[in-house]
């Protein structure tokens, strides 16, 4: 199957049905997978409705295997093109609904870890990444106040992981997964999918019941600090990875992004507002 750039994915028809076989390789311990979470979480997604069936765990092999879910795999033209925020919204809350997950997801932890891997093995770090450590530091200090309770999140819904059945929506690939904000979900849609501040809004609208421009300004930075850790995913797989991808470009069109963000005018005006999150 297409798609997918930590896993291989193979469909299999049988008699018994349809199923994926998501098959990984060893080094996902680099980029902070952790499988028996993975495998955990889809189990407790499962259990509400929103996750594919999962059929069984085998380690040993380096394999997870899942119901195929019958749909349309979403794109991120989808969403920028008005795909009902109203039908995110339902199902993110949905999974956040889920008995807890097995580990806390923290983004600003992922990206310090990313950041000590690739400086110890020497992979590339993009020019001026470090220089944005302070306003990183305002983001986290910025996010406390306010914080919300934590919930069981997908923590990378990029729009492929959407899949339309219709009458259905279900998110896959519970990699990432762990307790977190519902802020960040929402935050990470909106950066991973290009979407506009008004679809933001939208969503966030969507997700909470009404319009909130405290918890926006919130969804916005845990995006860029998405986008920001997210780059050095980028730079370890640059590093590591035998796929014919150039997970280099990939990084850096988010991180062009988030400096754009750091840089930009709304930095100040976002932290300020975050702090009035309730």
């Amino acid at each position: 199957m297409e798609g997918g750039l930590t896993n291989r994915n193979v469909k299999v028809e049988t008699a018994g049905g349809a199923f994926v076989v998501r098959m990984w390789s060893d080094d996902g311990a680099l980029l902070a997978i952790d499988r028996d979470n993975e495998y955990a979480n889809s189990r407790r997604a499962a259990a509400v409705g929103v996750g594919a069936p999962v059929v069984a765990y085998l380690p040993d092999l380096n394999a997870l295997v899942i119901e195929f879910v019958e749909g349309r795999t979403l794109s991120a033209a989808d969403l920028r093109a008005g795909f009902p925020p109203t039908r995110i919204a339902d199902a993110v809350r949905t999974l956040h609904s889920a008995d807890p997950f097995e580990r806390d997801f923290d983004m600003f932890e992922i990206q310090r870890g990313y950041l000590d891997l690739v400086t110890e093995r020497g992979f590339r770090l993009p020019e001026r990444y470090r220089e944005f450590e302070p306003q990183v530091a305002e983001i986290r200090a910025a996010l406390v106040v306010g914080a919300e309770a934590p919930v069981p999140c997908n923590n990378d819904l990029l729009a492929e992981n959407f899949i339309d059945a219709g009458d259905h929506l279900w998110l896959i690939d519970y990699e990432y997964s762990g307790n977190n904000e519902p802020s960040f979900e929402l935050g990470n849609i909106w950066s991973e999918s290009g979407l506009s501040l008004d679809q933001l809004e939208e969503l966030v609208a969507a997700y909470y019941g009404a319009p909130d421009p405290a918890k926006v300004a919130r969804a916005r930075l845990w995006g860029l600090m998405s986008k920001y850790g997210w780059t050095l995913w980028a730079s370890i797989q640059d590093g590591v990875s035998t796929l014919s991808f150039d997970f280099w470009a990939w990084g850096m069109e988010k991180y062009e992004r988030a400096v754009a963000e750091f840089d930009g005018p709304d930095f100040p005006r976002l932290l300020e507002s975050a702090r009035m999150s309730r």
